[in-house]
């Protein structure tokens, strides 16, 4: 169903213009119709008058030769043949007659013209053997035969054209199409729409779902967006470490083996490409406190570990060992997630000859150890992937590593898998005597840090803080962020 609707000053012209294109519309859809009959009556009035000068030709042929003999007596074989030559005749103009419809829609390759071609040959076959028996007949009665057929034939042919020219004009005046019109152009009375009052009502709508949208993503976040909420269920926060922009740069994209998902890689040192980065001002602050905090501890172990994936603990670990090893401390980082740890990209190193091989009896500590490029910067990769590290973790071989290590170096970083995905942190942490946990910004819940701290608790741990990592610039946690930034690099 169409429905029309013009919009103008003058009503009289509008309602002409709309029953003019509605009577044009109908018309055209009639003319459609119609079209197929059309084009089969102009074809056959174009062979009726050329098949009436036929059967007038065939008529004067006949009388003048019977008018030649006085008599000739057709036996009942040569009417049969007459009959039979009518048939044929009026089957093959039929079939000809439809050859010309299909050829306006089809090409001679479709089927269904094909179908018609063979019924055309057989046909013509048929005619040919009956050639054959009526040329067996005596000469004068071939003759006759013949003579007679062309007047039979030709006069059954033009009638059944011109009862197909009755029928076809029939069919063109019955010819209503499919289109009706229902109702005739009116004026509806209405009015054009209020342009100021309607854009006003569009503005107020867009800014309460604006509004509305806000509010909504507040009430639905389930991360902390402020150091004050971990402080408050009792975990100190070491350094809240902005955003950083560089960092993004260096970080790219690869699938996980027998996995769809992808994961973040570093592969660059953001303390060794932009010093001035802000997020390296907070981690150079979180260097200076942890230098008193690691004063009384036992060892110079420092394990930095997370609740679940992605908080940026690796990122943390990096760019912390980067700019302890900048201030004259010996560091060594090493990537004790055996599983999945990718610290060796950002060295543009490979995994393999690292923990795990040292771990499984296949290399030595000293080969595991590796330059970083960087002045008094070495690192220690995960090595090769092994179906058991939570096992070699526990082994007495990694407890006299650690201890040959912290005779080698000031400083020893272990980034750790996270706490809550396996049991490998809290392994790690045995070994360790400072313990910092890593949480993102609106991304890991109160309650999730703390299940962590509670779980590493449990396993004879002492956490001894926190660091919120990724801290953006909102109008509700700016003065927290920057107040926290400026307290720790104090």
């Amino acid at each position: 169903m169409l429905r029309m609707t013009m919009v103008g000053a003058d009503r009289e012209e509008i309602l002409r213009t709309l029953d003019a294109v509605a009577e044009t519309f109908l018309t055209q859809n009639v003319e459609r119709q119609s079209a197929q009959a059309e084009q089969s009556l102009q074809f056959l009035e174009d062979q009726a008058p050329e098949l009436r000068e036929q059967l007038v030709g065939a008529e004067q042929r006949l009388n003048e030769y019977r008018a030649n003999l006085d008599s000739v007596d057709l036996s009942s074989e040569a009417q049969a043949a007459i009959q039979r030559y009518i048939e044929l005749e009026s089957r093959l103009n039929e079939l000809e007659f439809q050859e010309a419809e299909l050829a306006q829609r089809f090409t001679p390759s479709h089927p269904s013209y094909q179908a018609l071609l063979r019924q055309k040959r057989q046909i013509e076959e048929d005619r040919a053997e009956l050639n054959a028996r009526v040329n067996e007949l005596p000469a004068a009665q071939q003759e006759v035969v013949r003579r007679t057929r062309d007047v039979e034939v030709t006069q059954a042919i033009y009638v059944n054209v011109l009862n197909k020219i009755q029928e076809l004009q029939v069919a063109r005046a019955g010819t209503i199409g499919n289109v009706r019109i229902i109702d005739r152009a009116a004026i509806s009375g209405l009015v054009a729409p209020n342009r100021a009052r309607t854009t006003l009502l569009a503005t107020l709508l867009g800014a309460i779902l604006a509004v509305g949208g806000v509010l909504l993503r507040e009430l639905l976040r389930r991360g902390v967006d402020s150091p004050e909420q971990i402080e408050a269920a009792g975990l100190p926060v070491y350094a809240t470490i902005p955003l950083s922009t560089g960092q993004n740069k260096l970080a790219r994209k690869v699938k996980r083996k027998k996995k769809r998902a992808s994961q973040d890689i570093v592969v660059g040192v953001l303390a060794d490409r932009e010093p001035s980065d802000l997020a390296l001002e907070a981690l150079r602050g979180l260097r200076t406190s942890l230098h008193f905090a690691m004063l009384e501890g036992r060892n110079n172990r420092l394990m930095i570990t997370g609740p679940s994936p992605g908080v940026g603990k690796s990122f943390v670990s990096i760019n912390l060992g980067a700019v302890s090893a900048q201030a004259g401390k010996r560091v060594l980082l090493v990537d004790a997630d055996l599983r999945r740890g990718h610290i060796h990209h950002a060295f543009g190193k490979g995994s393999e000859n690292g923990l795990a091989d040292y771990l499984s009896h296949q290399a030595d500590l000293d080969e595991i150890i590796q330059p970083t490029g960087m002045e008094n910067y070495w690192v220690i990769t995960r090595g090769t992937a092994p179906p058991n590290p939570s096992e070699l973790l526990m082994q007495p071989r990694f407890t006299e590593a650690m201890e040959e290590l912290s005779r080698m170096f000031d400083l020893i970083i272990v980034d750790t898998p996270p706490v809550l995905a396996v049991t490998d942190a809290s392994v790690v942490g045995k070994q360790c005597d400072t313990t910092l946990l890593v949480a993102r910004f609106e991304t890991n819940p109160v309650r999730e840090i703390m299940a962590a701290k509670r779980r590493l608790e449990s396993n004879g741990l002492v956490v001894q803080g926190a660091i919120l990592n990724a801290m953006e610039k909102r109008a509700s946690t700016a003065a927290g962020h920057y107040g926290y930034y400026f307290y720790n690099y104090r």
